[in-house]
């Protein structure tokens, strides 16, 4: 019985120590600790800006974002335009300004404001929030690289997005 109660002793403190938490920050266990998360701005400082709203799911989004890393084409055509993606799936923060407001969000929140329910969903606006146009679905680089020269030259005032890619030859 004496060889079993010093080793009964040292099982207790070692499971008394084991248990302790090894964190010396003061932070209590019944109060979980918020994590500031930062916010997303999806403010254009240039002319003009491309919002991407994607899905963790969607294999075009993918596609699209794979285009945009690989193709020079497109690489040159987005160099004067704020590229901004958002997830469809994600209750992050965001700010962004369309309709000349400023709007504080989630990103899910602001894809459905925008009725970005398709995905990809591609929208052009301006620096002041105007959207130019919104194109559901995925667009194949050679159109997309058109589609943005169309945004970019201003020709979106004067002429339908379709008429333009036609008469350019994207199509």
């Amino acid at each position: 019985m004496l060889k079993v109660f010093p080793l009964l002793t040292l099982l207790f403190f070692l499971g008394l120590f084991s248990c302790e938490s090894k964190d010396s920050s003061n932070s209590s266990p019944s109060r979980p600790v918020k994590e500031k998360v930062e916010k997303k701005k999806i403010i254009p400082k240039k002319e003009y800006a491309l919002l991407i709203v994607e899905s963790k799911s969607c294999i075009y989004c993918k596609q699209l974002d794979k285009d945009i890393n690989t193709e020079k084409s497109l690489q040159e055509a987005l160099k004067d335009i704020d590229l901004y993606k958002i997830l469809y799936e994600s209750y992050s923060p965001v700010e962004a300004n369309f309709g000349g407001r400023l709007i504080e969000t989630s990103e899910n929140e602001l894809a459905k404001t925008l009725n970005a329910l398709s995905f990809p969903n591609l929208i052009f606006y301006d620096k002041d929030g105007n959207i130019i146009l919104q194109i559901p679905g995925y667009v194949y680089p050679t159109q997309l690289v058109c589609i943005i020269d169309y945004v970019k030259t201003g020709a979106y005032k004067n002429e339908d997005v379709n008429t333009y890619v036609k008469r350019k030859g994207c199509a």
